[in-house]
């Protein structure tokens, strides 16, 4: 019958594979018939209480021996001699084996690129590895306020996970295979960067990411201001970076030192670098001009524009009395990060533009 057929295959493969469902049969029928011999050669005092029987048999298994329970007639030794000893140590033994290799088993999947992350929040997802780029991204990343957490890494074509002491690894087939992103927890990831091998695969992995991720902020990389422009007309939510050397060019030879201003504005670790950050819920009216005087007067900050919540637009140049709201987005210089909590609002409130 195929119902038979079916359960003595799977039950083939059990044993085959000693399963944790055999071993655990394999322990209770032992224990059960060493209980059973024992008690037939009359060593009550080994049978009277699970409680005993389990202490002898555990303390037989592990070879401990305490000594304070064993077999005292000829019968209870003989069972003990061909049955009790040889199985319960045989099953321990296979018993500390399988766990060692499912434990090692386990941490070589992650190693490989197999594990999941599906549970995890609050992190950053890195999709797809460019050798010293990626590398520097994620040295960056580190050094700047994400050392505490835990980078995942989802990238295609790596036999095993490139900087194991760093980043957490999901192997995929391509940087667009759903599965891989939910693996990777996407979901729960507070950013997503994205740069593939080339513009069609970064192309695809930014569809993925912001399907595979709704709430994340995602930042996707473009060689070809084509390929970006789409991704801007189709996800305006998603910041998309383009190379600007030839603007940097351009601009250092009509303004020399223009590409040490930038690469100081932007570098994350030299000084004088740029953050932001959004502006929490406001008691009162501020002004540009006020949030530019109070940050310098009360926080020694630079402020250098603004992006209005509203529309997304970016305004370095603000007129004086131009309204800060709840929500906006404050681009300013600074040593180091400075989160809106430590930010004296107040002082910034009621100064005249």
């Amino acid at each position: 019958m195929p119902i038979v057929q079916t359960a003595l295959q799977r039950l083939y493969v059990a044993i085959a594979t000693l399963s944790w469902g055999v071993l655990a049969a394999a322990f209770l029928a032992h224990m059960a018939l060493s209980w059973l011999l024992l008690r037939l050669a009359g060593e009550t005092d080994l049978t009277s209480e699970w409680l005993t029987f389990g202490y002898f048999y555990m303390t037989t298994a592990t070879t401990v021996g305490y000594g304070d329970l064993s077999p005292s007639l000829p019968g209870g030794r003989l069972a003990a001699i061909l049955v009790i000893l040889p199985g319960a140590i045989a099953l321990f033994t296979a018993f500390l084996g399988k766990a060692v290799s499912d434990i090692g088993g386990f941490w070589r999947r992650r190693l490989q690129g197999q594990g999941n992350f599906s549970r995890r929040l609050g992190h950053t997802l890195i999709v797809g590895w460019r050798e010293n780029h990626t590398r520097q991204l994620i040295e960056g990343l580190q050094s700047d306020g994400a050392g505490h957490e835990r980078i995942v890494l989802l990238a295609p074509g790596l036999d095993s996970n490139p900087l194991p002491d760093t980043v957490d690894f999901v192997g995929a087939q391509s940087l667009s295979d759903f599965d891989s992103f939910s693996r990777a927890g996407a979901a729960g990831a507070t950013t997503v960067v994205v740069r593939g091998a080339s513009d069609d695969e970064t192309l695809a992995a930014t569809l993925a990411a912001r399907a595979a991720a709704p709430k994340a902020h995602v930042v996707a990389f473009f060689q070809d201001e084509g390929a970006a422009r789409l991704i801007r007309n189709q996800l305006p939510d998603v910041e998309v970076i383009t190379s600007i050397a030839t603007q940097l060019m351009v601009r250092s030879a009509r303004d020399p030192g223009a590409s040490r201003l930038a690469e100081l504005m932007f570098c994350h670790d030299t000084q004088d670098t740029a953050f932001s950050l959004k502006v929490p819920d406001l008691a009162g009216e501020l002004t540009y001009f006020g949030l530019l005087c109070g940050l310098k007067q009360r926080h020694d900050l630079t402020l250098i524009g603004l992006c209005r919540e509203d529309d997304g637009e970016i305004d370095l140049n603000c007129p004086p009395d131009r309204r800060v709201r709840t929500g906006d987005t404050v681009f300013y210089i600074a040593d180091h990060r400075i989160g809106a909590g430590m930010i004296d609002w107040a002082a910034c409130q009621g100064v005249p533009a």
